[in-house]
């Protein structure tokens, strides 16, 4: 690949420092914009694009620490606690940085020095969690109020979701809880969802602040049973904390099961437990939704799919459904939509805009909607897919959506030419794992000799999302390659079982109210390596004008998680990966996610490595860009609290280029 002047001269400064050949540091251009980082995407369209170009493709590899900040907030689990993961993106409004952690705190920061400003403890009550879940909060919401008096408490303010299910509001000045607002500041979500256990409901993901309501989704706890938790999404107005709407993913007409009876909403439900977005002009939220539980056994739903694994428009005001758009029918896989929709204006060849949506999905599929109503800008086909396998009862659909301008971004069979192994021996086992299992393709469904799920429930892209171009109309997005084996076990078998759980890298899950309960678990050889080949993780640039993929290269190494010299020996082959990238007007694109303790920066125009850092701790969030004064710097931050396949930790930590000499800060 050709690299670019810029691309050349940034990675000869990167070689200069490595090697202590030094060199001037680069010099501070003060003309460029400045921009703060608002909201978790960066914007209520969730682009994480800034315009910002302090920091270039050219001068990127001069990068230094400017501050670091440790919250203390850790459990590793040995306490009984649930252990915890920091994947918050922080924000940044009116001068000021604020996060939560995994114990629900809410912390408020100095962006340019991390001094603290001051802390929320809401005392956390919640603090064990069954499944695999770590505890986790991915950040926090900023809104001002418009009819607020100047000096007024609360005028503006930080909303924040807990694991006590809480939705909590917050002086943005003070951290003092808003009085005005629910009960003492805290409104309970829990209220209508039927009788559930603390851990199998709860937000994890930020509030939605739009047109003066207070918008919020929440986890349901995957593969418990039927009647599980009511996927519910509610508005609250802003100022009270009184509820605007709520919006209960149940069909038109529908007329299936019973409501609970302990509440109003219906029983198992599609849940929203990611990131949502706003269009505050045309007054519309758009919420990707989870599956109709469980995810893996669909014949008792009772058309509850009818929103499952979809995008979905609503009315900021009502809630009312705008439009929806679904990516998978009747899913069995998890597939549900992770990602957060990112809304941008489709400039056409012929230099005509239309307001649009970008979904990702786990599948590597990408879907480009008009943003008013939800129709596809290009043909999406309804193409076959297996049917095979299916176990008694089982209701498929013969068809799933594909799309035709985009192409599918990760693989979509997976077969035993495809095993791979660091040795002719593993690689021989993981050829006969993959022979002796159900693989014919994306789609094929839950079986109980066992199936390959290829793209894995975890991606394909995550939650991390993508970022976004929105003049040049190009898409960033990282990956991860790792296939899962689900295997359904029958009720007898299950019930039988003297242990209900099987040791990680496994899960077991009863799916109570089915036939089957369900194990499932990575495609993995003796060696411990994944069985597809790499790269295991990858980031892509995709033109969606064009339909085009620019660039693609391998996202990370297994440094950190294989010994060395094996990940130097193994070279770069991708890592897997949570969290996401952030693209700038520099012509740089930013990356934690894997499981590396590394922090990257990119050349947005060739995919090349143009500086790298490492981390106390894997970074599995997604950072954040800002410059607060026209003489000032542009800072990077990034949260590093590994995830719940490395070591726990509560780290964020920003960087920006060398202070001139002389400077004030010197």
């Amino acid at each position: 690949m050709h690299r670019s002047l810029r691309a050349g001269a940034a990675a000869l400064a990167l070689a200069l420092a490595a090697c202590g050949g030094g060199g001037a540091a680069p010099e501070l251009d003060f003309s460029g914009p400045t921009a703060e980082w608002p909201t978790y995407g960066g914007s209520a369209h969730g682009l994480r694009w800034s315009e910002l170009d302090q920091i270039s493709a050219a001068n990127v590899g001069a990068l230094e620490v400017a501050w670091e900040y440790r919250h203390g907030d850790i459990s590793d689990g040995s306490d009984g606690t649930t252990r915890t993961s920091f994947n918050a993106t922080p924000i940044v409004a009116e001068g000021t940085m604020y996060f939560c952690t995994a114990f629900n705190r809410v912390v408020a920061l100095d962006p340019e020095t991390g001094a603290e400003r001051w802390v929320f403890d809401p005392e956390q009550r919640t603090t064990t969690l069954q499944g695999p879940y770590p505890r986790v909060c991915r950040g926090v919401e900023f809104w001002r109020d418009p009819e607020a008096r100047p000096g007024q408490a609360c005028a503006a303010r930080i909303f924040t979701g807990t694991l006590d299910s809480e939705l909590i509001a917050l002086d943005a000045t003070t951290g003092e809880p808003c009085a005005n607002f629910g009960a003492g500041g805290r409104v309970a979500l829990r209220e209508g969802v039927g009788e559930a256990p603390p851990w199998e409901y709860y937000p994890t993901s930020p509030p939605l602040a739009i047109l003066d309501v207070v918008v919020i989704g929440a986890l349901v706890a995957d593969n418990e049973r039927t009647d599980a938790p009511a996927g519910v999404v509610r508005g609250f107005d802003a100022r009270t904390g009184a509820l605007r709407w709520a919006w209960d993913p149940v069909p038109p007409g529908w007329s299936g099961r019973e409501r609970t009876p302990e509440g109003e909403f219906t029983a198992g439900t599609p849940n929203v437990w990611s990131i949502l977005s706003g269009d505050p002009e045309r007054g519309l939220v758009f919420v990707p939704t989870g599956n109709a539980s469980p995810d893996y056994y669909g014949a008792l739903r009772q058309g509850l799919d009818f929103y499952s694994s979809a995008t979905v428009a609503l009315d900021a005001r009502t809630g009312s459904v705008a439009w929806h758009f679904q990516t998978v029918h009747k899913d069995l896989w998890d597939y549900d939509v992770p990602s957060q929709p990112t809304l941008f204006d489709f400039r056409h060849p012929d230099g005509r805009t239309t307001p649009a949506v970008v979904q990702p999905t786990k599948m590597g599929l990408f879907f480009l909607l008009n943003r008013l109503n939800g129709r596809p800008l290009f043909p999406v086909e309804e193409r076959p897919v297996p049917q095979e396998g299916a176990v008694p009862g089982e209701v498929l659909s013969p068809t799933q959506p594909f799309p035709t301008h985009l192409p599918p971004l990760h693989p979509l069979t997976l077969t035993p030419d495809d095993a791979y192994g660091i040795t002719p021996w593993d690689r021989g086992k993981c050829r006969e794992q993959i022979a002796s299992l159900r693989s014919e393709g994306v789609y094929t469904p839950p079986s109980l000799e066992g199936t390959i799920v290829w793209p894995g429930s975890a991606g394909g892209p995550n939650w991390g999302s993508a970022s976004v171009d929105p003049e040049r109309g190009i898409l960033y997005v990282n990956q991860m390659r790792m296939p899962l084996v689900v295997t359904l076990m029958p009720r007898e078998e299950y019930d039988a079982l003297p242990e209900k759980t099987v040791v990680y890298p496994n899960d077991m899950y009863p799916m109570k109210g089915t036939p089957y309960a369900v194990v499932r678990g990575p495609l993995l050889s003796p060696l411990g390596v994944p069985c597809n080949p790499p790269p295991w993780g990858t980031l892509t640039a995709l033109d969606l004008v064009n339909g085009e993929i620019l660039w693609e290269v391998p996202l990370g190494t297994t440094r950190d998680q294989a010994p060395w010299p094996i990940w130097k020996l193994q070279g770069d082959v991708g890592a897997p990966n949570l969290g996401g990238s952030i693209a700038t007007a520099g012509g740089v694109l930013f990356i934690g996610a894997t499981t590396e303790k590394t922090f990257r920066a990119f050349d947005t125009a060739s995919g090349e490595e143009l500086w790298q850092a490492r981390l106390p701790y894997t970074a599995s969030s997604t950072p954040l860009t800002y410059r607060l004064a026209q003489d000032g710097r542009q800072f990077v931050a990034v949260a590093a609290g590994g995830h719940g396949w490395s070591e726990p930790g509560d780290a964020v930590i920003a960087y920006a280029l060398p202070e001139p000499e002389g400077s004030a800060n010197d």
